[in-house]
């Protein structure tokens, strides 16, 4: 496989994305009553999943056809100037902000349609129909989504996200098109990798938060050092094993690395938030563990798929692995239930939890 490095203006691209992941994982801080709503459950998600897909969707295409050229850099920067649009509209009052919101949403489809469309020129054979096909079938997508601008209230909603959904299932439906047009595996693992990093930045501004409003006393300091640990366990694990483990020359359609990630990225994301609001004690207790070890197990599940299916086949997790890891996160989940800790035990819990988990794969 040829090498094809990551370039200054996709670093530069994807730090515009910084803004726009901080903006949703702020609403999952709104708590009512004890808890965090399923109006603002939902919401996170609804705002998170346009980002991704508008970040996946330029990525893919700089991995298949993407070059380092003057055209190039032109949309990318045409492209950012998007993200900023969709990023400053992002806010829990969907009805108030949408318009901005669905300009620099679609603004940054069309563009990549675009891309695809004028690619399609240049290219032959199996590129010519990979191209093609998306230049093609992207616009159904935008097309739904951009009627949502002729109505009000949950079916503005509805119809826009039908258009979205319908844009993510594109390249499962046309896989054959992706085998033939395989991806280029290290700069795919490498640009996920670093949105990985800048999720996990998160969590390290979960944590300037907590110090910035405490009072630095000793309590405040010794939660912020395990939950620091706990960042780093997270990081050992991760990024271990993307440096080491996986198999780079494998030659794919690379879905499993796209839509495991998605996953891999709400829980990083929710992690975050919990680690502020546990601090914080702003949650009922019950519902505390549900949300903290509901979002690693997201992890655990979504990071074991994706490496399952990279890793070198010698390298590959064990049944007995797998199963041990979910047993002992079980078991904690359990034994918290039924006597009741102080928030930090579960942070320690968790940070126990992901150094047997960095040791066990990485």
């Amino acid at each position: 496989m040829p090498e094809k490095k990551v370039t200054w203006l996709e670093l530069f691209y994807d730090l515009l994305f910084v803004a726009a992941v901080s903006k949703a994982t702020h609403v999952l801080l709104h708590v009512e009553h004890s808890s965090i709503t399923w109006e603002h459950l939902s919401k996170f998600i609804l705002i998170f999943v346009p980002i991704w897909w508008a970040w996946v969707g330029q990525t893919m295409y700089n991995n298949r056809f993407g070059q380092d050229t003057l055209k190039h850099r032109l949309f990318i920067v045409m492209q950012m100037f998007f993200v900023l649009i969709m990023t400053a509209s992002l806010n829990v009052d969907f009805d108030a902000y949408y318009v901005p919101f669905f300009i620099g949403y679609i603004g940054l489809r069309i563009i990549t349609t675009v891309q695809y469309l004028l690619t399609a020129r240049s290219e032959v054979l199996h590129k010519l129909q990979t191209a093609r096909f998306f230049g093609t079938y992207f616009w159904l997508g935008i097309a739904i989504s951009s009627c949502s601008l002729f109505f009000d209230s949950w079916l503005r909603y509805a119809i826009l996200y039908a258009g979205i959904i319908l844009d993510i299932i594109v390249p499962l439906i046309g896989r054959k098109h992706l085998v033939v047009t395989p991806i280029h595996t290290p700069h795919l693992l490498e640009r996920f990798s670093l949105f990985t990093l800048i999720l996990l930045g998160e969590s390290v501004v979960s944590l300037l938060s907590i110090l910035d409003a405490g009072d630095m006393s000793f309590t405040s300091i010794a939660f912020v050092a395990l939950s620091f640990i706990l960042v780093i366990a997270i990081w050992w694990q991760y990024f271990e094993n993307m440096e080491k483990n996986v198999d780079k020359t494998k030659r794919t359609a690379g879905q499993t690395i796209i839509y495991g990630h998605l996953f891999i990225y709400l829980s990083l994301c929710m992690i975050a938030a919990s680690i502020q609001l546990v601090f914080l004690d702003k949650l009922e207790y019950g519902f505390m563990l549900g949300f903290v070890f509901g979002s690693v197990f997201i992890y655990f599940l979504s990071v074991m798929c994706v490496l399952y299916s990279y890793r070198f086949e010698h390298l590959r997790p064990t049944v007995k692995h797998i199963s041990l890891l979910l047993l002992l996160l079980i078991a904690l989940f359990s034994v918290n239930l039924l006597v009741v800790v102080p928030p930090t035990v579960v942070l320690v819990e968790l940070v126990l939890f992901f150094i047997v988990f960095a040791k066990t794969t990485a």
